[in-house]
């Protein structure tokens, strides 16, 4: 018996001199990682000219494909290889806003703060009048608003009653408190399968309004992010399927701006006048999505795989600069860093710029699909063993405080050896748990491994997410300079070690939700 325990011991003992052997912190090429980063950062530069210049990035729009060109030149300038866009099929028709305006005129002059929703119709040029209140809850409500709506602005929800005072500041950082708390498992039990869309009341109102030929649907920004003169921007993702008939013009208003008309005209009573314009653009000439992909080969495992990525595409009434030219931006900077570096790593580092990543992980899914296997029968393709590791940058501007591990829990002490370099500049957790929302989720689904960073939350939650606020305006320089080193460092690392990083079981098979 004493023997046995003692073999335990050295056998124990052997596995985690091995583990630390492989996973031997590199000083030397941190200290250059962290001069380079520091001392000649172009990351600024990069989400600058993603969100500033080029601007809000619709999948299919022009703006998109000027993004993924400027990419791959920069990619190609830098000294990359393997530099393209890799086509993927049926992902629709683009889209793009062209032009908004909206503005009350009577009682008084307001200029009101609107956005079209995505993939919505163009209005038939201006249009001025009083707006019409709708409310439609049950379908005998629709008989009388028949013959009434022709050409008019309609109001079609209740005002916002929960418009809230901000007593607490928008903007905050991840206290060591929230992140221990983070660190604390909680066991799933959700399911992941979410049932098929199906046909809603949502589809006979708007049926109906499209029998009465209204002129433009108005809108309230939703609850959270919605407020204080931010709008929150959504979209009609049926409408990229070509065949689907095209959406009502509608617009989303500022809610303090939508309830002010409601009041004039429902609870005084009193005649308003709105003027609305909307122009918006679709492209069905190409109905392909495109990601965009880059490398730096390895040497003696060249054909492993370090991936990292964020995606490219955004939402249309920012620039897309924290969701996710940010994203874009820190890892096209690691890449950089290390490609200035000129390191050779063993195994072959590759960027992935996801595409229509806010329609639903359609360029990720369509990438999984083409390399990795079937995530419905778990059919997995050859590249799928070759696979290191996927890291993803995709919760706004804020430094990196840590990484989810996805429920795998054999990463505990390899990434926590990655991590220690780093707690000086705020990078303390490696926790256990699994979140999603990006396209890591894609990845992982397959049973790949692949991780989402945990990110000081700053406003992004708050005033930025999918908003007109999403702008460069609200980075900062140190947080996407902090987080550029960092992720050059553990891809580096994951390159370098002997050993493919460990895997979780492999998930059970998964169909993905059909989402409207």
């Amino acid at each position: 018996m004493k023997y046995t325990r003692l073999t335990i011991l050295i056998v124990i003992f052997l596995c985690t001199l091995s583990v630390f052997a492989q996973d031997k912190v590199d000083l030397d090429m941190i200290s250059k990682i962290r001069h380079e980063g520091f001392k000649h950062s172009q990351v600024m530069w990069i989400v600058g000219y993603l969100s500033d210049v080029i601007g809000p990035r619709p999948t299919g729009s022009p703006e998109l494909d000027r993004a993924n060109k400027w990419t791959t030149q920069q990619f190609r300038e830098w000294g990359l290889k393997n530099v393209n866009l890799e086509p993927y099929e049926n992902f629709g028709i683009g889209w793009a806003p062209r032009y908004v305006s909206a503005h009350l005129t009577k009682p008084h002059y307001a200029p009101l703060i609107a956005i079209s929703v995505e993939w919505g119709s163009s209005t038939k040029g201006k249009i001025t009048g009083q707006p019409i209140y709708v409310e439609i809850t049950s379908d005998k409500d629709f008989a009388k608003y028949r013959g009434k709506l022709k050409g008019k602005i309609i109001l079609y929800q209740p005002p916002r009653g929960d418009i809230a005072q901000h007593f607490e500041a928008d903007t905050r950082r991840f206290t060591q408190e929230d992140l221990e708390r983070r660190a604390e498992y909680p066991i799933p039990v959700e399911s992941r399968v979410d049932p098929d869309y199906e046909r809603s009341f949502v589809d006979d109102v708007e049926d109906f309004f499209r029998s009465e030929e209204i002129g433009v649907l108005v809108r309230p920004s939703p609850a959270g992010r919605g407020d204080y003169g931010a709008v929150r921007a959504s979209g009609i993702r049926s409408a990229r399927f070509p065949g689907t008939p095209r959406p009502l013009p509608e617009i989303i208003m500022a809610a303090e701006h939508y309830n002010r008309i409601y009041r004039i005209i429902e609870e005084y009573k009193e005649p308003a006048t709105v003027e609305v314009e909307v122009r918006n653009e679709y492209y069905d000439n190409d109905l392909c999505g495109y990601n965009v992909v880059a490398e730096i080969p390895g040497t003696d495992k060249k054909d492993e795989l370090v991936m990292l990525g964020g995606h490219i595409d955004s939402w249309s009434p920012g620039t897309g600069a924290a969701d996710n030219a940010a994203g874009c931006a820190v890892n096209m900077e690691a890449m950089r860093i290390l490609k200035t570096l000129d390191v050779k790593p063993r195994r072959t580092i590759r960027i992935v710029l996801w595409s229509a990543e806010e329609k639903g992980w359609v360029g990720s899914k369509a990438y999984v699909d083409k390399h990795f296997g079937d995530v419905e029968t778990m059919q997995l393709k050859p590249e799928h063993a070759k696979v290191c590791a996927y890291f993803n940058y995709d919760n706004g501007g804020g430094r990196i405080r840590g990484i989810h591990l996805q429920d795998n829990v054999q990463l505990h002490p390899i990434f926590e050896a990655w991590t220690k370099p780093f707690n000086d500049l705020g990078m303390t957790h490696v926790v256990t748990r699994n979140t999603g929302g990006s396209d890591h989720g894609a990845l992982d689904y397959i049973g790949l491994p692949a991780f989402q960073w945990i990110q000081d939350p700053l406003n992004y939650s708050t005033r930025i997410h999918h908003t007109n606020m999403d702008v460069y305006d609200h980075l900062i320089p140190e947080d996407l300079i902090q987080s550029s080193v960092i992720i050059a460092r553990f891809v580096y690392h994951a390159a370098m070690r002997e050993e493919l990083l460990p895997r979780k079981p492999l998930p059970d098979p998964f169909k993905y939700p059909v989402r409207r």
